[in-house]
């Protein structure tokens, strides 16, 4: 198989075969969390939804009750022209807007984070199953009201037919080969400015190579 071709029956996510839903990444949600540190939450969220802007993946942001607790900065700076879908009902997928939304998309298979793991990140993932969508949960771009609370909530997604994965394993799918240069370099930036240890890895090696940053 030839660079940048992949098989008909391909099982992998790829930028133009599915949608990002971000559910409820607000204040409020995130200070109460507590199955993770809020700066782990912002930081993986931010990663996922700038990976989904450089791949050019349709993203909708979801708010509950936005006159109270606005979406995190860190996330709305990533979409700024985009104003959330403001809802009072837990389960985003109660909101015409949201199905609107996702149908007009045309994409069967959905990416999902949101804030609480076992509320209503829970209660759109089960509903979109139910509605015939393929459902990828981001667990690390979530949080809990407790461990036990996000543990729980993931293995009822799973259970449901819902397929977990991590901030960075969504965007290492996406790019899947190093030859993509259109996205290669970007996406090299990424992982060096949220990537933990793998980002001052690669910082590491452009200085011992004496490379300009994001250089694959």
């Amino acid at each position: 198989m030839k660079n940048n071709q992949v098989p008909a029956n391909d099982p992998l996510l790829t930028a133009d075969n599915h949608a990002l839903l971000l559910i409820d990444h607000q204040y409020l949600q995130l200070l109460a969390v507590r199955s993770h540190s809020a700066d782990t939450v912002v930081t993986n969220t931010t990663l996922l939804a700038k990976g989904a802007k450089i791949f050019n993946v349709p993203t909708l942001l979801t708010t509950a009750y936005a006159e109270r607790q606005e979406i995190f900065q860190e996330l709305q700076a990533v979409f700024p022209e985009q104003k959330p879908i403001d809802r009072t009902g837990l389960n985003s997928w109660d909101d015409p807007r949201v199905r609107k939304w996702v149908e007009d998309t045309g994409k069967k298979k959905l990416v999902i984070a949101g804030l609480w793991t076992e509320v209503c990140l829970s209660f759109a993932v089960l509903s979109t199953l139910a509605a015939g969508y393929e459902v990828y949960i981001v667990t690390d771009a979530a949080g809990g009201g407790s461990t036990e609370g996000h543990e729980r909530g993931v293995q009822r997604m799973v259970q449901a037919g819902a397929r977990p994965l991590t901030a960075a394993v969504y965007i290492s799918e996406l790019q899947r080969d190093w030859s993509r240069e259109e996205t290669a370099g970007e996406v090299a930036k990424l992982f060096a400015e949220l990537g933990g240890a793998f980002g001052q890895g690669l910082r590491w090696e452009w200085q011992l190579l004496g490379l300009k940053e994001g250089t694959r």
